[in-house]
């Protein structure tokens, strides 16, 4: 070989490496990713609730970001909702001793507002008998009390605290449901209210209190409008597409001091989708891409139930659906949940994986309605659920404190990797 030929040989491998680079930076846009969670997690949006407006903002967000993206269409699918929130008053003291919102209590996503002193029934769980607990909360002294006990025993006995619920059943005035601190919030079940109030309270906080003040407001909202942002990517063929979800919504606020930023839940799936849509827009895909930013997912997959129910594709042409959510976080063990009938192509996950050394081993779960695959799982749609939960981030999940500080960036591109790779492996194989 001369001097020539050489160099030849030398610059083509420098110029496929560069192009090579060029590529893998323009796939893993972390910077882009890094921006949308900070954006779609700040208190511009109030933790992406319904009470003050927080989800349908970060969706008109997101609607430009998928425009800018270079997608060919965006839609918006309007979808209503029943759901009770707390935007106002939200102050809780017990024996005088004031309490923190979002971090000592939080209220049920079912409860009515409360404003008042109580006396506190503490229910003795180790010597627990149902009878003795109606008799005593029939005595003049403890009418109108508080009846305090812990979450997963209520849980256990829940035909009978369901009773303490309900007007006319017992004379008392509410629950206190004790929950190992970093205290929750949700909002799966805020479709109704109940009878009586019902708060979420840590057992450092509640423990030998004998008098507790509440002054809570809440807001019912009848019919609300929400919608979810479909974007479109369109390729060579039309006859099959695959389809990419993650939902932007998230618990709003607690009162009017507290928001749940929601960084890790789910602004990072969010995230990931809204760089997915770049991605094929600048690469463009052998079939058609759909990229769907749910709403209403906190709410009992509202928004995706919805979308399955209203398809804008048929579903019998979903060739595999991705749901990405809570993947900013940093355990080498990657989680996902697997529809019936998307597990005969499961181990091309493993094998793509495996090959490229994304994560450490992926953990196959029991498929549940716990995100916004379900939907699409029980309809027969091959899909996927992603998380990366237990890691460092977890614990601050559906608290206050899933925010820019506490989410993860390790997973984004190990995730963004796995599921093109699929993506890729499955084109081929079909060649």
């Amino acid at each position: 070989m001369d001097v020539e030929d050489y160099f030849v040989g030398v610059m083509r491998k420098i110029f496929i490496l560069l192009a090579l680079v060029s590529l893998q930076l323009q796939a893993q846009d972390l910077p882009h990713f890094k921006k949308v969670v900070k954006e779609l997690s700040s208190a511009k949006y109030q933790g992406r609730g319904y009470a003050r407006g927080g989800a349908n903002k970060a969706g008109k967000y997101l609607e430009k970001e998928f425009r800018k993206a270079g997608v060919d269409e965006v839609t918006l699918q309007p979808f209503t909702i029943d759901i009770n929130t707390f935007p106002g008053d939200m102050e809780m003291w017990a024996d005088g001793r004031k309490l923190k919102a979002g971090v000592d209590f939080s209220m049920r996503e079912y409860s009515p507002g409360v404003k008042g002193e109580f006396p506190v029934y503490h229910v003795d769980t180790l010597n627990f008998d149902p009878d003795k607990l109606l008799a005593d909360l029939a005595l003049p002294e403890n009418k109108g009390c508080l009846v305090c006990c812990d979450f997963w025993f209520t849980y256990k006995y829940r035909k009978l605290f369901s009773k303490l619920q309900k007007a006319g059943e017992c004379p008392n005035a509410g629950l206190l449901l004790t929950w190992a601190a970093p205290i929750k919030f949700f909002k799966a079940y805020g479709e109704k209210v109940v009878d009586k109030p019902i708060v979420w309270v840590t057992p450092e906080a509640i423990e030998g209190v004998k008098s507790v003040k509440l002054n809570v407001d809440s807001e019912f909202l009848k019919d609300y409008e929400l919608f979810n942002v479909i974007a479109k990517v369109e390729g060579q063929r039309h006859d099959s597409c695959y389809v990419f979800t993650a939902h932007y919504d998230h618990l709003g606020n607690l009162g009017r001091k507290v928001y749940y930023p929601g960084a890790n839940d789910n602004a990072s799936g969010t995230a990931a989708i809204v760089t997915l849509a770049a991605h094929y827009a600048k690469n463009r895909p052998e079939f058609d891409m759909y990229f769907v930013a749910f709403s209403g997912e906190d709410a009992n997959l509202r928004g995706s139930t919805f979308f399955a129910e209203h398809p804008v594709v048929p579903l019998s042409q979903i060739k595999y659906l991705f749901n990405i959510d809570m993947i900013g976080d940093d355990n080498p063990v990657q989680y996902c949940e697997v529809s019936d009938a998307g597990m005969p192509e499961y181990p091309k996950f493993e094998k793509v994986n495996a090959e490229h050394h994304l994560f450490q081993a992926l953990n196959r779960g029991d498929l549940a309605a716990n995100s916004d695959h379900y939907p699409f799982a029980v309809r027969g749609v091959p899909c996927i659920f992603l998380e990366n939960g237990e890691g460092s981030a977890f614990p601050h999940y559906h608290t206050p404190a899933d925010n820019i500080k506490t989410v993860r960036w390790n997973s984004y591109e190990p995730v963004f990797r796995l599921v093109t790779g699929f993506i890729d492996s499955h084109i081929k194989l079909e060649e």
